[in-house]
């Protein structure tokens, strides 16, 4: 069906619209047992069909989403290439740091203090940004965060003082960090459980390939025009990024605009629909109830991440990660001292890295699909390709998780033959190709985590998505902080042996994820239900 309708930049599919009431009036709900009798609100009504994974406000055949396929390959593009921003601005940096602080005057020490200023800010952030964009929609905070993120990158270009550079980097993290939830969220916006996979691999090729490209850019930048550069470039590549969105981005949260069949309003709107009336084939009599707006609530995220089947995923998400930026942070200079490289052949060393998770985003997002379907398959589960899958009794836990074995066995592995070809000093292209290795199987490893975390949470994607930031974040920071330690203490070969083995703790968990986590989703999701029913019994009877 998503084949049909496309006249315009975002194609809809003709639906019979369905009237939904005012949110003042009451509707009867009748699959609510015990309160099969109660009038239950709309709003109310709406929150417990998100919690069943059925927010489709049009009739009972309508699709998961009405988005054309070329519509939602153009909008994974927009998201992606914002997501890029993120990592791309914590790793672009890192070749320009002698240069800084000989140009400012400053100790190195001061410089590196705006790289934690920088992870922080990246921890914080996406978790009100998330909580926003669950209220208000993704469009109005990708505008929001992406003119932040233009406005700091200038002013970074054209400042050449200590105190400046360390206020601008904070901003420009609070605006970049929340990309890549927005990015979760909207895929989850737009592709049903079955085919969610192969767009969230594609959605994830900027971000995922970005700490590679990063240094190699800064480097070229740095030693041939000047480390402000670096900013100016971000600033170009970010203001086209930002007109774009503008222009073309449609909102997406099913909350405002349903399966997207629901025309926006205001800041919501895009650009394009206003220069071109015909671009929306489709009008629609729905009506949602507005959204509740309050001040966004950064322990929301913490509130998730202490459920039990998300810190089990969290964990292994986070050690893994730990690993990653280990070897990242690393790699230049283990590659100088051992094999003699300058600033910028060492950078090109990231090159390997970032062409293997560009190809493995793609790759594992056609896995990940796959999986599901020989899932549905061993379960007798019927796959829904138009309305997307009801996920309360199927076992998405075991549908995710079935090929990440593969993938962290195989990560753990070329971590340890990385560490020990570099200790052994072998010929450098052995190091290299395992580091390609590494960068496919890590890259399936977090591929698959991303995905399950905003299967788990249909009801506030965005909010979810910014857990793993939390998580990512703190367990950078300390690994990056130590890293040097222990290669000065154990050296090469040790230090990613001892990396590995905190990744196999992962294992375990996971396990226990498998099989334990659809009980625990199920509870939670049962518990979330009843509050909100005894909720608008409370409210009706205090009315």
């Amino acid at each position: 069906m998503e084949g049909k309708n496309d006249q315009s930049i975002v194609g809809h599919e003709t639906k019979a619209p369905q009237k939904v009431k005012h949110e003042d009036e009451i509707l009867q709900d009748p699959q609510q047992n015990f309160l099969s009798t109660t009038p239950v609100s709309a709003k109310q009504k709406l929150a417990l069909e998100a919690l069943d994974n059925s927010a489709e406000v049009n009739t009972n055949d309508a699709a998961y989403s009405s988005f054309s396929k070329s519509s939602k390959r153009w909008i994974t593009f927009l998201v992606a290439m914002a997501g890029f921003f993120s990592p791309l601005s914590a790793n672009i940096y890192f070749p320009a740091l002698s240069y800084i602080a000989q140009d400012l005057h400053v100790s190195l020490e001061l410089i590196n203090l705006t790289i934690t200023a920088y992870l922080i800010c990246q921890c914080i952030t996406p978790s009100i940004t998330g909580d926003l964009a669950d209220m208000v929609g993704r469009r109005p905070v990708y505008l929001l965060v992406l003119t932040v993120y233009f406005a700091a990158n200038l002013g970074l270009s054209l400042q050449r003082t200590y105190a400046g550079l360390l206020i601008l980097r904070m901003i420009q993290s609070a605006g970049a960090s929340g990309t890549i939830a927005l990015c979760l969220s909207v895929i989850h916006d737009i592709a049903a459980p079955h085919e969610r996979g192969k767009y969230m691999g594609s959605a994830m090729t900027g971000p995922n390939a970005a700490p590679s490209i990063g240094p190699v850019l800064g480097g070229v930048l740095a030693q041939k025009a000047g480390w402000w550069w670096i900013f100016g470039f971000l600033s170009i590549l970010s203001g086209l990024n930002l007109i774009l969105i503008i222009i073309f981005l449609p909102e997406t949260s099913r909350a405002i605009v349903g399966d997207g069949s629901i025309p926006a309003k205001g800041v919501n709107r895009t650009l394009f629909s206003y220069m071109s009336p015909r671009s929306r084939t489709i009008t629609s009599e729905t009506v949602l109830a507005k959204p509740k707006l309050r001040v966004p609530n950064p322990l929301t995220a913490l509130k998730i991440l202490f459920e039990k089947d998300v810190a089990l995923i969290m964990y292994a998400n986070g050690v893994f990660y730990l690993n990653y930026q280990c070897q990242q942070a690393s790699l230049s200079t283990i590659f100088i001292r051992v094999y003699h490289l300058n600033t910028l052949e060492a950078g090109l060393c990231y090159l390997p890295y970032g062409i293997a998770c560009t190809i493995a985003s793609f790759l594992t997002g056609l896995i990940i699909d796959r999986d599901y379907q020989k899932t549905a398959a061993a379960a007798g589960f019927t796959i829904n390709k138009t309305k997307g899958d009801d996920l309360s009794d199927f076992p998405i836990e075991k549908a995710r998780l079935r090929s990440i074995w593969y993938f962290m066995g195989l990560s753990m592995a070329c971590t340890v033959g990385y560490g020990w070809s570099v200790e052994r000093r072998t010929n450098m292209a052995v190091p290299l190709i395992l580091q390609f290795l590494c960068g496919i199987t890590v890259t399936g490893t977090f591929n698959v985590l991303r995905t399950l975390t905003i299967d788990l949470h249909p009801h506030n994607p965005a909010t979810a998505s910014a857990t793993i930031n939390i998580i990512r974040g703190t367990f950078a920071a300390v690994g990056v902080s130590i890293i040097q330690i222990l290669l000065d203490h154990i050296g090469v070969g040790w230090t990613f042996t001892l990396l590995a083995g905190l990744c196999g703790t992962a294992s375990p968990l996971l396990w226990v994820e498998l099989r334990r986590g659809m009980g625990w989703r199920q509870i939670r999701d049962k518990k979330t239900k009843d509050k909100l029913s005894l909720e608008n019994r409370y409210i009706e009877v205090k009315n």
